[in-house]
């Protein structure tokens, strides 16, 4: 039985891009889900602010179709959501799914988040100012990420049976495509481009807290995480207890971005991941993973198969300390502002007896790595540091072929096994190399 089809053109709706649609395109979104039916978004530009698909329907970009979110931030309402593994109050997304099932989310249209406006009110024009210095400056470098409230392109939320497929999400405030204890949600054909390095916290796909999906056939280009699997920061995940598990990624292209990445968000656990037959060009990392000392939870039950990775700096990328300004939350002692709800949750101690993030039953195999002749950029095979009481446990390679500047570091990691694994190193260990551990 086809679906019902309602056109933007027949309701009038402004498609110039200068004036805001949102209340319009909302109330045809309404009318739609009313006979599940299939929304055509017609070739233009159209303003908005927040908009919230509804169950059993299809919102259908035509091509050439753009949701250009507006920068008026009054126009944003503020709800319950998560944010960087915390649940707390805060922007939605530009196109949300909240608490639906059976919706879709098709064609070769666009969603423009106007990211330039967000960045900049994260660290400025320059990448040295914005709230981003004023937090540094008072020593609360691990709350800004939160404070400053930016909008993702595509939420999904609380939801199941979702297809995402063929759109591009560009330009993102914050990250891009944010999929949040939901399951059966399929992701097909989609791009994420966000330009440069000015892009802060622009991740491409981030599973949080989800089961049963599939990411495919997908291009990222962005400036933070590629791909990325999650299940919840510090004492917040831990207390939603919520793991991500049961996710593929496959037939993907890496472009620039930090690779695909589970953590560092894993204090409710993570398993039964695969990640297969995926392409990296000039990305920062391959396979990544990271938590903190905060963190706890695990990774568990991971098998990676099948990548080839053209010029990338860290094919393999294993650290449980990473970043500690930005992991380890606590007041300055001179600090006399309010403490906010997000920052109680921030701040909350876990108890010693919970252990340490831990990293086992890894497998990896069918991998080539190689880089240009004129190569100038950062070729570290192997970087893998767990904990000294808390070491990365039971890793496998098999069938490898790198071609790399360096070895690298292997660090508290306890039986680690190789088979028919060739690796080249035409340098030296260049410890400046280490320093990629805090971004």
């Amino acid at each position: 039985m086809e679906r019902p089809i309602f056109y933007s053109s027949a309701y009038g709706i402004d498609n110039s891009g200068t004036r805001l649609v949102t209340q319009q395109l909302q109330e045809l979104i309404d009318e739609t889900a009313k006979v599940s039916g299939k929304l055509i978004l017609e070739t233009g530009k159209y303003l908005t602010a927040s908009l919230f698909l509804k169950s059993n329907m299809e919102f259908h970009f035509e091509e050439g179709a753009v949701l250009l979110a507006t920068t008026d931030e009054s126009q944003y309402p503020i709800l319950p959501t998560r944010v960087a593994g915390v649940e707390m109050d805060w922007y939605p997304g530009v196109l949300n799914c909240n608490g639906q099932s059976h919706v879709t989310v098709s064609g070769n249209g666009s969603i423009n988040g106007q990211g330039e406006y967000w960045w900049n009110k994260y660290w400025g024009e320059d990448q040295k100012g914005g709230m981003r210095k004023e937090y540094d400056a008072k020593g609360l470098r691990w709350a800004c990420d939160y404070d400053c409230m930016r909008v993702r392109n595509v939420v999904v939320m609380d939801s199941r049976e979702v297809l995402l497929r063929d759109f591009t999400s560009n330009q993102s405030g914050f990250w891009n495509v944010h999929i949040c204890y939901s399951s059966h949600v399929h992701v097909d054909g989609i791009q994420i481009m966000a330009s440069g390095k000015e892009s802060p916290s622009t991740d491409g796909i981030d599973i949080d807290s989800c089961d049963h999906v599939l990411v495919e056939n997908c291009v990222t280009f962005c400036h933070d995480d590629s791909i990325c699997i999650k299940s919840g920061r510090d004492a917040d995940g831990l207390r939603v207890n919520r793991p991500c598990h049961d996710i593929e990624v496959r037939n993907c292209r890496i472009l620039a971005g930090f690779g695909v990445t589970i953590g560092s968000e894993v204090s409710g656990g993570v398993y039964n991941i695969t990640l297969k037959n995926l392409d990296y060009e000039g990305t920062d990392c391959g396979f990544r993973i990271k938590s903190s000392l905060a963190r706890r939870g695990y990774i568990r039950d991971v098998l990676v198969d099948g990548l080839k990775m053209h010029n990338v700096k860290y094919p393999f990328h294993m650290n449980l300390n990473w970043n500690p300004a930005y992991s380890y939350c606590e007041l300055p002692k001179d600090y006399q502002g309010e403490v906010a709800d997000a920052w109680k949750k921030l701040l909350e101690q876990i108890p010693d007896s919970v252990p340490l993030t831990e990293v086992s039953d890894i497998r990896i195999q069918n991998v080539t790595v190689w880089n240009d002749d004129n190569y100038k950029g950062i070729s570290r095979a192997f970087h893998l540091e767990g904990f000294p009481t808390q070491p990365i446990n039971r890793i496998h390679f098999e069938n490898m072929e790198l071609q790399c500047k360096e070895f690298g570091v292997l660090d508290y990691v306890k039986d680690i096994s190789m088979a028919q694994v060739s690796v080249s190193v035409s340098e030296s260990h260049n410890a400046q190399n280490d320093e990629y551990d805090n971004r």
